[in-house]
């Protein structure tokens, strides 16, 4: 008995002892924009065991969106890093005893619901074989759009609006959270933003929202109406295919 209880401790041991740390760097990057790091509550990175599903490793990206001459500016060429020791990533520490297929999805931005976007890769993990530097990098695409004015389920007496220009308001970034600015790295004469205005649930108008200063826009219209409002600002970068949405709904009374 005491000879099979060896054997069989032995053989776990083995096992145990056969498993190699295997450190990946996983990032998630802006399209057409920079890292996704603390500044935004970082990107949420979940590797698991295509197999079994098990999760692997888990956690939130940290550091900085990184250099911007590097990542935007520079010329690329084949082994040329985007990336320094301070921009954001995940470096995942995985325990493998044999070549793994893992899948890696990112949920980000994590902190803003109706940005978020999921994107996801796979590959094969080799025991003892780091994959760091850029590492593993998976891009975002879209925009953050906040609607600022009006206020979701905003209750506004018509008399207070009437005869006036109603004012529209969104705060915009990149999915880094990195600025707009007129003539800046993210040009906003380039990006259109507009407002879709329905009424009652029937289209009414659209509205051109324009920079009045960095990452924010406005744009206004005249109220003359009673009724249950929905206002949709949207964002759209031809050159990049960047889009991005919010939503409010409001409620004009008399």
């Amino acid at each position: 008995m005491r000879t099979l209880i060896f054997i069989v401790a032995f053989l776990v041991t083995g096992l145990t002892a056969s498993a190699a740390e295997t450190k990946i760097m996983i990032r998630a990057k802006a399209r057409d924009a920079k890292f996704i790091g603390s500044s935004l509550g970082g990107a949420h990175i979940i590797v698991r065991n295509k197999i079994n599903r098990q999760i692997l490793a888990e956690g939130n990206t940290t550091g900085s969106t990184g250099n911007t001459d590097m990542i935007m500016k520079g010329a690329k060429t084949r082994g040329t890093l985007i990336t320094d020791p301070q921009t954001a990533g995940f470096l995942a520490s995985i325990d493998i005893s044999e070549p793994t297929f893992v899948s890696i999805e990112i949920l980000s931005p994590l902190n803003n619901k109706q940005a978020q976007a999921s994107v996801s890769t796979e590959l094969w993990l080799i025991p003892g074989k780091h994959i760091l530097g850029d590492g593993i990098i998976l891009e975002i695409p879209g925009f953050i759009i906040d609607i600022l004015k009006p206020r979701t389920h905003q209750y506004i007496a018509l008399n207070s609006i009437k005869g006036k220009l109603f004012p529209f308001q969104a705060n915009i970034v990149m999915m880094c959270g990195c600025v707009i600015d007129k003539n800046g790295v993210w040009n906003s004469d380039e990006i259109e933003v507009k407002g879709i205005l329905k009424k009652d649930g029937q289209y009414l108008k659209d509205v051109i929202l324009s920079l009045v200063s960095t990452n924010l826009f406005e744009g206004s219209d005249l109220l003359n109406t009673p009724g249950n409002y929905e206002l949709t600002v949207y964002a759209y970068h031809e050159k990049s295919g960047n889009t991005g949405v919010d939503k409010v709904n409001y409620v004009v009374y008399e």
